[in-house]
């Protein structure tokens, strides 16, 4: 399975960009996807998560509210819809996938990350 993300760029707070992940191969055994970022000079962090079906989600608190993740299984990609982005929010934006909801995404599959640059 090899995960593609896209969407990247500059975008001026306030207002909004979304991300897309496609993956392709083996889809099937791909359960639950995931976003992470990682700024300059910072650990990597998580942003949001979402099952299969796409009825569970979970976010960082610091994107709760701003961000949406969501899924169109017949695409096989996942969205982050990133709406009111901060400059804080700067940073490479990963797309990465796990067998089950729960699982440990440290061990999944990991796509290349993609810039996103909060300026004015």
């Amino acid at each position: 399975v090899q995960l593609q993300a896209s969407g990247g760029g500059l975008v001026q707070p306030g207002g909004s960009l979304r991300l897309s992940c496609a993956a392709s191969g083996r889809t099937r055994s791909i359960y639950a996807k995931g976003w992470f970022r990682q700024a300059p000079g910072k650990e990597r962090e998580f942003v949001a998560k979402i099952n299969w079906s796409g009825e569970t989600t979970s976010y960082a608190d610091s994107v709760m509210g701003r961000f949406t993740i969501s899924r169109d299984n017949a695409k096989n990609t996942v969205y982050l819809q990133m709406n009111s982005p901060k400059p804080e929010d700067t940073a490479a934006y990963y797309c990465a996938a796990v067998q089950s909801y729960y699982s440990d995404f440290t061990s999944g599959i990991w796509g290349q990350g993609t810039q996103v640059t909060v300026s004015s």
